[in-house]
């Protein structure tokens, strides 16, 4: 089986969507710690998220190890930590990411995310030994390729880069983060040349912002990296909301967060018109983050049909542009089994005194703040 970068040199590799959002709605993550412990509490529903990205078209299954870092686990009051430990949570989560991999032909990448460590200013021997926490996990796991993704502050992501280096496996590298930059004033192009430096084979960003914020971060960064003379492949997991007026910050911004952002979600066909254009841009990686749910996977893999060179057993039941509505019992939804109905279509709220936009809470704190200080 071919491993990760092969995959990218002979073409496209979707990606999977969000866990985090998703098991909350369905009542097996709690919002505010965020943490991954269901891997342990609820395996059966964590299992059948993957099968339903596998389903949609997914060649990667991540592990659902988002904030599973013992700092993360043990941080304002919450318990996953002393009821379970970092290594169950993330064995766990190893074992059912390959366990749904190998009922198709797919990839297990380990991920590990920012820690409330760095933000407290603990240093970089400090957040490093988190990581080492959960790279042990991965190793004897034999994952094909490590994430680290979800960073605010480059300088992070390069210290968690060299740790996953001493795995030996190709190593992805995301930022949460706009054409602004990180949090500490770092432009987006320089941070795609420094986690390339540092030795990530796969840079791009993940979460935060919309899919089509992203790509204009993807495009600042590939300027930067072409500048560089730098060739890593490009990868892009964006939220499945719309957040055109989301700040440095990106969507936790917003006053929706987290519990009012459905009006936001993307359609399956604005994620065909993000797929197209992340594939002209250059990106080889195409995949999804908080709120980007199965079928906007599957809409990924059909508008990339013929890059990606098969159609996922999801749309079995789902004809492009759809298409099956030409068996629909009334006659004006019957009009609707078109292309140009649905590219065209603005999509109503049903909320007549709904804004367009909001108004950011800027708070403009990052690492080192006494705000985001850890307590255990």
């Amino acid at each position: 089986m071919m491993n990760i970068l092969e995959r990218l040199e002979n073409g496209l590799v979707i990606g999977d969507g969000g866990f985090v959002f998703s098991l909350e709605k369905r009542g097996y993550v709690k919002a505010g710690p965020w943490t991954p412990e269901a891997t342990v509490e609820h395996p059966e529903a964590v299992r059948q998220l993957h099968r339903e990205f596998l389903r949609a078209g997914s060649d990667v299954m991540q592990t659902f190890t988002f904030y599973a870092s013992e700092d993360k686990l043990q941080n304002r009051g919450n318990e996953a930590a002393k009821n379970y430990g970092v290594r169950d949570i993330n064995d766990a989560a190893c074992k059912l990411a390959r366990e749904v991999a190998n009922e198709g032909n797919g990839l297990i990448a380990g991920g590990v995310c920012q820690t409330p460590t760095y933000l407290s200013g603990l240093g970089k021997i400090k957040v490093q030994e988190e990581f080492h926490k959960q790279t042990e996990v991965f190793k004897a796991n034999g994952v094909d390729f490590m994430i680290a993704e979800y960073f605010e502050h480059v300088e992070e992501i390069e210290w968690a880069i060299e740790v996953l280096k001493e795995m030996n496996v190709p190593v992805a590298a995301n930022m949460c983060i706009n054409s602004d930059g990180d949090l500490h004033g770092v432009d987006a192009g320089e941070c795609a040349v420094r986690m390339a430096n540092a030795g990530a084979d796969i840079v791009g960003v993940n979460c935060h912002f919309d899919p089509f914020v992203s790509l204009k971060t993807i495009e600042t960064m590939k300027a930067a990296l072409d500048v560089a003379g730098l060739t890593p492949y490009l990868m892009v997991q964006p939220l499945g909301y719309l957040t055109p007026d989301a700040e440095k910050q990106g969507f936790i911004d917003l006053p929706e967060f987290p519990f009012a952002l459905e009006p936001r979600v993307c359609t399956r066909w604005e994620m065909q018109k993000f797929a197209r254009s992340a594939w002209e841009i250059g990106v080889r990686y195409i995949g999804g983050c908080c709120g980007f749910e199965p079928y906007h996977i599957r809409a990924i893999a059909e508008e990339l049909l013929e890059e990606h060179g098969r159609l996922p057993a999801g749309s079995e039941k789902h004809a492009p542009w759809g298409g099956d509505l030409t068996m629909h019992t009334k006659p004006w939804v019957r009009k609707r089994a078109n292309r140009e109905y649905w590219e065209n279509l603005t999509p109503a709220t049903g909320r007549p005194d709904s804004p367009g936009c909001s108004c950011p809470e800027n708070w403009g704190v990052t690492a080192g703040s006494e705000e985001l200080q850890q307590e255990f």
